[in-house]
C-alpha cells in the first residue's frame, strides 16, 4: 500500500434490494478509476464496501472508510435514504462525499461536506409532470408510493405539486410498503378512478410486477416512473407489461441522438468493456461522481479534505456523460431532465425537459 497515495472510499448496495444499481455504479465508478489512476502525480487508491442496501450497514461503512481505511473523500450512494445514513457519518467526520444518483432533497440539505451529480427529485418530479400534462396532455393523475421509502414518498409528492399546479388532478393516491408483492387491491382502486396516468416513483423490482400486474388487471392508462426504474433488463424482467412505458432519467442514454463528446467516448468504451451489455444512467453517474472528484482535487492542488470540499463547491460547467454539471449553493447538480420510453422492447431517449417548477 503506497503511503503517498489518494485514497478514494467507495460505498454502494452491491448486495440487497438495491444490489443491481449499486453494482452498474461500481462499474462506472471503475471504468473512470482505468482511465484516471491518478492525481497530482500520486496515485489513487479505491477502497469499496458494500452498504448492503441497509441505512444502519450504510453508516457502518462509512465509518470504516474513515477511520480504517483513512479516506480523504467519499463516493456513493446509490438510494437517497443510505445517503442520508451514511452523509450524517461523512458530515461530522468532515470527509467529502459525492453522491451518484441519490435524488432527495434531505441528502445534501444543511450538508457541508455533501455533494451529488444527480439532480434532486422536486427537479425530476417536475420534469415527469411537465411531460404527462404539456408534451402527453394527461390530464388526471393517479399515484402509487411506497411509504417506507425517503425516495419514494418525496417524488411521489413533488409530482402531485407539479401537477396541480400546471391544472392537472389527482384523482387516487394509494400506498404500499417495500418487498410487497400484491398490488392488485391499489390497481383496482387506482382503475375505478379512471386516470389518464399512473405515477409511480418505485425501485426496478416493484416496479416491475406493479405493471405487470397492472396489465393483467386490464388497465389501459400511461404509467409513468422515475429515475430508479432506469434499468438496462426492464423489458427482459417486465416482458410486454413494459411496452410504452415512460420514466425520468439523468440525460445520458445509448440510444440518444446528440451525445457530448465525452458521453460518446464512454459509450464506446464501456461496450468494448461489457460487450453483451449497454451502458446505463447509473454506470454514466458513477463514472461522473469519480471524474467530478478527481477533477476537485486537481483544481485544489491537493489531497486534504477541505480543501477538496471547497474546489467541490465550486464545481461549474463540468462536462460528463451525464451532461454539463454546475454544482448550486445546496450541493446539488443542476442539468436537465431526460426522459425515457420503452419501444419494442427496448429504451428509447425520447425528450430533454426543462422542468415547470
Amino acid at each position: 500500500m503506497a503511503d503517498d497515495a489518494i485514497r478514494i472510499g467507495v460505498y454502494l448496495p452491491l448486495t440487497g434490494q438495491n444490489a443491481f444499481g449499486g453494482q452498474l455504479e461500481l462499474d462506472g465508478v471503475k471504468m473512470a478509476h482505468q482511465e484516471v489512476p491518478e492525481v497530482l502525480g500520486k496515485k489513487v487508491e479505491l477502497f469499496v464496501v458494500d452498504n448492503k442496501s441497509d441505512k444502519v450497514e450504510s453508516a457502518n461503512a462509512v465509518k470504516r472508510l474513515i477511520n480504517k481505511e483513512k479516506v480523504v473523500a467519499i463516493i456513493g450512494t446509490y438510494g437517497s435514504s443510505l445517503a442520508m445514513a451514511g452523509g450524517e457519518v461523512a458530515e461530522k467526520a468532515g470527509i467529502p462525499m459525492v453522491g451518484t444518483s441519490c435524488t432527495n432533497p434531505l441528502v445534501t440539505q444543511g450538508k457541508k461536506y455533501i455533494f451529488r451529480v444527480c439532480f434532486i427529485d422536486p427537479y425530476q418530479g417536475a420534469g415527469a409532470a411537465t411531460y404527462a400534462y404539456r408534451m402527453l396532455g394527461l390530464k388526471k393523475a393517479a399515484i402509487l408510493v411506497d411509504v417506507a421509502n425517503d425516495y419514494s414518498v418525496g417524488l411521489a409528492g413533488f409530482f402531485e405539486r407539479s401537477f396541480k399546479k400546471m391544472g392537472g388532478e389527482v384523482v387516487a393516491k394509494l400506498k404500499y410498503n417495500s418487498g410487497d408483492q400484491d398490488f392488485t387491491a391499489q390497481l383496482t382502486e387506482i382503475i375505478s378512478k379512471k386516470p389518464d396516468v399512473l405515477f409511480i416513483p418505485s425501485y426496478f423490482a416493484e416496479g416491475a410486477i406493479i405493471m405487470k400486474q397492472a396489465q393483467e388487471l386490464g388497465a389501459d392508462f400511461q404509467i409513468m416512473g422515475g429515475d430508479a426504474m432506469d434499468n438496462p433488463k426492464i423489458a427482459e424482467i417486465g416482458g410486454s407489461a413494459v411496452e410504452g412505458f415512460i420514466h425520468t432519467t439523468f440525460p445520458y442514454d445509448p440510444s440518444m441522438k446528440d451525445m457530448n463528446p465525452v458521453a460518446k467516448e464512454f459509450t464506446e468504451n464501456w461496450k468494448k468493456l461489457h460487450p453483451k451489455e449497454d451502458p446505463n444512467v447509473n454506470a454514466a453517474l458513477g463514472y461522473d461522481a469519480y471524474m467530478i472528484l478527481i477533477d476537485a482535487i486537481k483544481r485544489a492542488g491537493s489531497a486534504d479534505p477541505e480543501a477538496i470540499t471547497k474546489a467541490l463547491a465550486e464545481t461549474k460547467g463540468f462536462v460528463g456523460v451525464t451532461g454539463v454539471t454546475t454544482i448550486n449553493e445546496t450541493h446539488d447538480a443542476e442539468k436537465p431532465v431526460g426522459i425515457v420510453k420503452i419501444v419494442n422492447g427496448k429504451k428509447q431517449y425520447v425528450a430533454t425537459i426543462e422542468p415547470e417548477l
